[in-house]
């Protein structure tokens, strides 16, 4: 990539985070059980899990909103939940999210969507979901687009999510439709199901590769073949612009302009779930920053190439685009953030391996510091080091600090901590072994 593209690209992740934006669509919760197995069930041949810890966060519509917000971008979020404790759950964390406005309506008697995961070394033994999928209750819907309306005079670009449980029934979606068209807000559509009439005027649908074959009955596989279903879905329903998202083969874009392909950019794919969330909610993001088109598609398919190398449904940062835009060469890129600290070490526990972690000032770094993280490092798979931050007091700068501790073999992550103990980092590491600065 040549510099001056690559500071343009740079410019565009920047204005992201000063964009606002309305998501409606189905929310659901995505609640993950870790553990580990060691014996067969006497009662039946299956593992038994031993649960180690467990993690719930916010799936279809809500991934799109948590990406939205890691972005930096102020969010709108309308959606329907059950009077049950998933959807009690989804009210409090889509509501303690940053820069989030909820409007997470209760239907009584309606069961929230929850998707539980079972997974030990890695690998997923086991997914149960609970959910309901009628259409909601028609006054409700007459309540949620009045909501949306109001919503859409204070956001930039409309996103629905559709996940067919239910929310965008009946005339729901072309009200939508008309209500952003009347507003003059663009309209992004992640669709589901055969229907695109549904959607149709549409100025942005989102489909993957098997949703297009889907929807249009015709192949789609090759390029060609993707153009051809693209231009016929476009002319069949009045879309705008149709983004077809190709997992491993990337994106192809179709517009008044023609066709675009953009390769796939993951250095490594590791769980491809909500890679469609997060490319549909940076394309919105970069749509609302009135970002040129092909470079908003450029960057939703550098965060969809990001997020697949994370653990279930993760998110992408502007940090994460600018460092996959400009890396960080050698050591360096060992040093993070500590949301993305937490992201490897999750990376690694669903990988089965044991991860260490020490703390300290490490100022100055001596013999015995280096025999110590070499002690360390062998009693785990992968170590990770807290850096106390520099107090006001002329020590020397963290920078300096955890560029030498990243330089070492011994090291595989180094993360700054400016608390006076590393408790609350722990904490949101939950590393296998901890070890002591002496």
């Amino acid at each position: 990539m040549k510099q001056s593209e690559m500071t343009h690209l740079v410019e565009a992740v920047r204005l992201l985070s000063r964009t606002s934006v309305l998501v409606v669509g189905d929310v659901m919760l995505d609640r993950y059980v870790y553990g580990s197995v060691d014996r067969i069930s006497p009662e039946a041949p299956v593992p038994i899990l031993t649960v180690e810890r467990e993690l719930a966060v916010p799936g279809g519509a809500g991934n799109v909103v948590r990406n939205l917000t890691a972005l930096g971008a102020a969010v709108a979020f309308i959606s329907v939940v059950g009077d049950d404790q998933a959807g009690s759950d989804l009210t409090g964390l889509i509501g303690g999210q940053p820069n989030v406005e909820p409007w997470l309506l209760v239907q009584g008697g309606r069961t929230t969507t929850l998707k539980t995961r079972m997974l030990a070394a890695g690998q997923q033994l086991l997914r149960a979901d609970r959910e309901e999928v009628l259409p909601i209750q028609p006054r409700l819907a007459e309540r949620l687009l009045r909501i949306a309306r109001d919503a859409m005079a204070a956001t930039s670009v409309t996103v629905l999510s559709d996940f067919h449980k239910g929310l965008f029934a009946g005339e729901l979606p072309a009200q939508l439709i008309a209500a952003a068209r009347e507003a003059g807000r663009k309209v992004i559509v992640d669709p589901k199901g055969p229907d695109y009439s549904r959607y149709a005027g549409a100025d942005f649908i989102v489909p993957n590769r098997t949703d297009l074959a889907e929807a249009t009955g015709m192949p789609v596989d090759c390029e060609a073949a993707i153009v051809a279903a693209a231009t016929a879905l476009r002319q069949r329903h009045g879309f705008g612009t149709v983004l077809v998202t190709r997992g491993n083969d990337g994106m192809t874009l179709l517009d008044d302009n023609g066709a675009l392909h953009f390769p796939a950019e993951a250095a490594e794919v590791y769980d491809i779930a909500g890679a469609g969330d997060t490319a549909v909610a940076v394309l919105a993001a970069g749509v609302a920053a009135r970002v040129e088109l092909p470079l908003a598609v450029r960057l939703a398919n550098i965060a969809a190439g990001v997020v697949v190398g994370k653990v279930g449904t993760a998110v992408v940062r502007q940090a994460d685009l600018i460092a996959a835009l400009s890396p960080q060469g050698g050591a360096l890129r060992k040093i993070v953030s500590r949301d993305t600290a937490v992201e490897h070490v999750q990376r690694w526990h669903h990988k089965g391996w044991r991860v260490g972690f020490i703390a300290g000032g490490f100022d100055p770094l001596l013999p015995e510091d280096l025999q110590r993280l070499e002690q360390a490092r062998e009693d785990c798979d992968r170590l990770v080091v807290g850096l106390k931050s520099s107090p006001a007091d002329g020590t020397r700068p963290e920078a300096a600090r955890a560029g030498m501790l990243a330089s070492l073999a011994s090291v595989d992550l180094v993360t700054v901590y400016s608390e006076p103990e590393p408790g609350a980092l722990m904490a949101a590491l939950k590393p296998d072994v901890t070890l002591a600065q002496e």
